[in-house]
């Protein structure tokens, strides 16, 4: 059951919308950064421009936009092959607790059946979204992330 909630590609057309999503996201407790404007507004023009390495998508229900999603790839050397990273997830507060999480991951993996792995970052605190995630078979990684940025 979809709850008529679907998914489509972003269009240009979703940018102002998305990006006011994007700033929710990005100002809440479920992320460590906040990045500029600038930056979401790079993310978003890269997910409908021609960059091969980030694809946006919009959820929608009732003809409303329920939330978005932003997918990364890389290897996955591991595991022999493609790595679809879930780099953002967001639902709109009045279209949570609709199973909206759990449709946006089946989508993601029927959109990328090739894919091997899937991965993505949640805050220890978010617990209703570890629950969700945890529920379609995803699972703590003991690995320790590094990172360095360069800005």
């Amino acid at each position: 059951m979809n709850n008529g909630i679907h998914f489509r590609k972003m269009r240009e057309s979703d940018k102002a919308e998305v990006l006011d999503m994007m700033k929710v996201f990005y100002a809440s407790p479920a992320v460590l950064t906040t990045p500029s404007d600038r930056i979401l507004e790079k993310d978003f023009d890269d997910c409908v421009g021609e960059c091969p390495f980030v694809t946006g998508f919009v959820m929608e229900k009732d003809n409303q936009t329920a939330g978005y999603m932003m997918t990364s790839m890389c290897y996955a050397t591991e595991y022999g092959g493609l790595c679809i990273w879930i780099e953002d997830l967001y639902i709109k507060p009045e279209f949570r607790h609709l199973g909206a999480g759990t449709m946006a991951l089946e989508f993601i993996e029927n959109e990328y059946p090739e894919a091997v792995r899937f991965k993505l970052e949640v805050e220890a605190e978010n617990e209703k979204a570890v629950g969700c995630y945890k529920k379609n078979g995803y699972s703590i990684s003991p690995y320790f992330e590094m990172t360095k940025e360069r800005m």
